[in-house]
Protein backbone atom coordinates (compact mmCIF):
# COMPACT_ATOMS: atom_id res chain seq x y z
CA UNK A 1 0.00 0.00 0.00
CA UNK A 2 1.16 3.50 -0.78
CA UNK A 3 0.18 6.87 0.63
CA UNK A 4 0.69 10.56 -0.08
CA UNK A 5 0.46 12.16 3.33
CA UNK A 6 -0.40 11.79 6.98
CA UNK A 7 -2.17 14.98 8.04
CA UNK A 8 -2.15 15.73 11.73
CA UNK A 9 -4.56 18.07 13.52
CA UNK A 10 -7.14 18.09 10.71
CA UNK A 11 -10.62 19.54 11.25
CA UNK A 12 -11.97 19.26 7.70
CA UNK A 13 -12.45 15.50 7.32
CA UNK A 14 -14.73 14.41 10.14
CA UNK A 15 -15.80 15.18 13.70
CA UNK A 16 -13.21 16.74 15.98
CA UNK A 17 -9.47 17.00 15.60
CA UNK A 18 -8.30 14.12 13.42
CA UNK A 19 -5.42 12.37 11.73
CA UNK A 20 -5.92 11.76 8.00
CA UNK A 21 -4.16 9.07 5.98
CA UNK A 22 -4.21 10.01 2.28
CA UNK A 23 -3.84 6.76 0.32
CA UNK A 24 -2.77 6.15 -3.26
CA UNK A 25 -5.00 4.36 -5.74
CA UNK A 26 -8.43 5.19 -7.11
CA UNK A 27 -10.32 3.79 -10.07
CA UNK A 28 -13.18 6.30 -10.03
CA UNK A 29 -11.33 9.19 -11.74
CA UNK A 30 -14.05 11.69 -10.84
CA UNK A 31 -14.05 14.86 -12.93
CA UNK A 32 -13.06 17.77 -10.69
CA UNK A 33 -11.47 15.55 -8.02
CA UNK A 34 -9.43 17.55 -5.50
CA UNK A 35 -6.72 14.85 -5.36
CA UNK A 36 -6.09 13.43 -8.86
CA UNK A 37 -2.41 12.99 -7.98
CA UNK A 38 -3.52 10.13 -5.67
CA UNK A 39 -5.28 8.09 -8.39
CA UNK A 40 -2.16 6.17 -9.42
CA UNK A 41 -1.67 3.31 -6.96
CA UNK A 42 2.09 3.49 -7.60
CA UNK A 43 2.34 7.15 -6.62
CA UNK A 44 3.35 8.45 -3.23
CA UNK A 45 5.36 6.62 -0.60
CA UNK A 46 5.34 3.06 0.63
CA UNK A 47 3.31 2.70 3.82
CA UNK A 48 6.10 1.07 5.78
CA UNK A 49 6.92 0.52 9.46
CA UNK A 50 8.04 4.14 9.91
CA UNK A 51 4.83 5.50 8.37
CA UNK A 52 2.75 3.23 10.59
CA UNK A 53 4.66 4.41 13.68
CA UNK A 54 4.11 8.04 12.63
CA UNK A 55 0.39 7.37 12.20
CA UNK A 56 -0.01 5.70 15.58
CA UNK A 57 2.06 8.38 17.30
CA UNK A 58 -0.21 11.05 15.79
CA UNK A 59 -3.27 9.20 17.13
CA UNK A 60 -1.88 8.97 20.67
CA UNK A 61 -2.96 12.32 22.22
CA UNK A 62 -6.31 12.34 24.02
CA UNK A 63 -7.43 15.42 22.08
CA UNK A 64 -7.31 13.51 18.77
CA UNK A 65 -10.86 12.31 18.03
CA UNK A 66 -9.82 9.68 15.52
CA UNK A 67 -8.57 8.84 12.06
CA UNK A 68 -9.94 9.46 8.61
CA UNK A 69 -8.92 7.29 5.67
CA UNK A 70 -9.05 9.23 2.41
CA UNK A 71 -7.13 9.39 -0.82
CA UNK A 72 -7.30 8.22 -3.55
CA UNK A 73 -9.67 5.64 -2.25
CA UNK A 74 -9.00 3.59 0.88
CA UNK A 75 -11.32 0.91 -0.52
CA UNK A 76 -9.44 0.66 -3.80
CA UNK A 77 -8.95 -3.09 -4.25
CA UNK A 78 -5.17 -3.00 -3.68
CA UNK A 79 -5.63 -1.01 -0.43
CA UNK A 80 -8.26 -3.16 1.25
CA UNK A 81 -6.02 -5.72 2.91
CA UNK A 82 -3.72 -3.16 4.57
CA UNK A 83 -6.54 -0.77 5.43
CA UNK A 84 -8.39 -3.67 7.03
CA UNK A 85 -5.38 -4.51 9.20
CA UNK A 86 -4.93 -0.87 10.20
CA UNK A 87 -8.58 -0.45 11.16
CA UNK A 88 -8.47 -3.50 13.43
CA UNK A 89 -5.17 -2.38 14.99
CA UNK A 90 -6.43 1.17 15.55
CA UNK A 91 -9.72 -0.08 17.01
CA UNK A 92 -7.79 -2.40 19.34
CA UNK A 93 -5.26 0.21 20.51
CA UNK A 94 -7.61 3.23 20.53
CA UNK A 95 -11.14 1.89 21.16
CA UNK A 96 -12.55 5.37 21.86
CA UNK A 97 -11.27 7.02 18.67
CA UNK A 98 -13.59 7.23 15.69
CA UNK A 99 -12.73 5.82 12.28
CA UNK A 100 -14.00 7.55 9.15
CA UNK A 101 -13.59 6.22 5.59
CA UNK A 102 -14.05 8.33 2.46
CA UNK A 103 -14.74 6.25 -0.64
CA UNK A 104 -16.13 6.56 -4.14
CA UNK A 105 -17.93 3.25 -3.67
CA UNK A 106 -21.42 3.29 -2.23
CA UNK A 107 -22.50 1.59 1.00
CA UNK A 108 -24.39 -1.09 -0.89
CA UNK A 109 -21.13 -2.13 -2.63
CA UNK A 110 -18.95 -2.34 0.50
CA UNK A 111 -21.31 -2.98 3.43
CA UNK A 112 -20.40 -6.66 3.66
CA UNK A 113 -16.69 -5.97 4.23
CA UNK A 114 -16.00 -6.79 7.89
CA UNK A 115 -13.41 -4.06 8.32
CA UNK A 116 -15.84 -1.45 6.99
CA UNK A 117 -18.36 -2.60 9.61
CA UNK A 118 -15.64 -1.97 12.21
CA UNK A 119 -15.40 1.71 11.25
CA UNK A 120 -17.77 4.41 12.50
CA UNK A 121 -18.54 6.58 9.49
CA UNK A 122 -18.52 5.91 5.76
CA UNK A 123 -18.64 8.90 3.44
CA UNK A 124 -19.73 7.19 0.24
CA UNK A 125 -20.22 7.98 -3.42
CA UNK A 126 -18.22 9.39 -6.26
CA UNK A 127 -17.61 13.13 -6.43
CA UNK A 128 -19.93 14.59 -9.07
CA UNK A 129 -18.74 17.98 -10.20
CA UNK A 130 -22.23 19.12 -11.19
CA UNK A 131 -23.46 18.42 -7.65
CA UNK A 132 -20.63 20.29 -5.91
CA UNK A 133 -21.80 22.29 -2.91
CA UNK A 134 -19.25 24.44 -1.09
CA UNK A 135 -21.63 24.70 1.89
CA UNK A 136 -22.02 20.95 2.34
CA UNK A 137 -20.24 19.77 5.47
CA UNK A 138 -17.63 16.98 4.99
CA UNK A 139 -18.73 16.11 1.45
CA UNK A 140 -17.82 17.46 -1.95
CA UNK A 141 -21.06 16.79 -3.82
CA UNK A 142 -24.61 16.41 -2.60
CA UNK A 143 -24.96 12.80 -3.80
CA UNK A 144 -22.43 11.70 -1.18
CA UNK A 145 -23.72 10.38 2.14
CA UNK A 146 -22.19 10.53 5.62
CA UNK A 147 -23.33 7.16 6.93
CA UNK A 148 -23.35 6.17 10.59
CA UNK A 149 -22.20 2.57 10.16
CA UNK A 150 -23.21 1.21 13.58
CA UNK A 151 -26.73 2.69 13.45
CA UNK A 152 -27.13 1.56 9.85
CA UNK A 153 -26.22 -2.03 10.74
CA UNK A 154 -28.64 -2.07 13.69
CA UNK A 155 -31.56 -0.54 11.77
CA UNK A 156 -31.03 -2.37 8.49
CA UNK A 157 -31.54 0.95 6.70
CA UNK A 158 -29.06 3.72 5.97
CA UNK A 159 -28.82 6.13 8.89
CA UNK A 160 -27.00 9.37 8.18
CA UNK A 161 -24.55 10.84 10.66
CA UNK A 162 -25.99 13.83 12.48
CA UNK A 163 -23.82 16.75 11.47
Amino acid sequence: MRYHNITKLDMNNGDGLRVVLWLSGCEHACAGCQNPITWDCNSGLEFDKDAKEELFEALEPDYIAGITFSGGDPLYMENRNEVSKLIYQIRDKYPNKTIWIYTGYIWEEVSELDFVKNADILVDGKFIKELFDSNAHWIGSTNQRIIDIKKTIVSGEIVLHNT
